[in-house]
């Protein structure tokens, strides 16, 4: 490695709590309960949330929110965030809208996701929200989409998703 190189290396270092403790926590509570004691810490955020530094913003019945302030290390080869860090992020926002519409014991997969990528994010862009509401909630499956937007509204990606209700047992 040239002294070039190794001044331009980085290096970040991360730390999670046991995924599985928080599940089967979950699993006594209804999606709305357990997506609440996430937002309030009493519950530890998922290690997706600490890889790639987003954060569960809010949450109300059928709708969630997450932020994210996109970093360099959030960069594909071509110095711009990978689309599937947006893609990640909005997945996980249209995912616990339906969560918090479920009953204890229940859960969801994804079936499938479309995502739209309209812009490039950079570390410039600031903090962005994944705005997720479910626009369907059956038995079996549930739709929701769901908003990439910057601070001041501009859209940067929209998503939909069709998810699978999993229910318990």
């Amino acid at each position: 490695m040239t002294d070039t190189a190794a001044a331009a290396q980085r290096t970040r270092t991360i730390a999670w709590d046991d995924p599985m403790e928080g599940a089967r926590r979950g699993m006594e509570m209804s999606g709305i309960e357990y997506m609440r004691a996430i937002l309030a810490a009493e519950i530890p955020r998922p290690p997706i949330a600490w890889s790639l530094d987003f954060t569960l913003a809010e949450v109300e019945e059928g709708r969630a929110v997450f932020t994210l302030t996109p970093q360099e290390f959030h960069y594909n080869p071509i110095g711009v965030v990978h689309g599937g860090v947006a893609a990640t992020l909005l997945d996980s926002a249209m995912g616990c809208a339906v969560h918090s519409l479920l009953p204890a014991g229940a859960g969801y997969t994804t079936l499938e996701l479309k995502v739209n990528l309209l812009r490039a994010l950079t570390r410039d862009t600031g903090p962005v929200r994944a705005e997720a509401g479910v626009l369907h909630a059956g038995s079996r499956t549930a739709l929701a989409e769901a908003r990439l937007v910057d601070v001041r509204g501009k859209l940067y990606a929209h998503a939909t998703s069709t998810c699978m209700v999993l229910n318990g047992g």
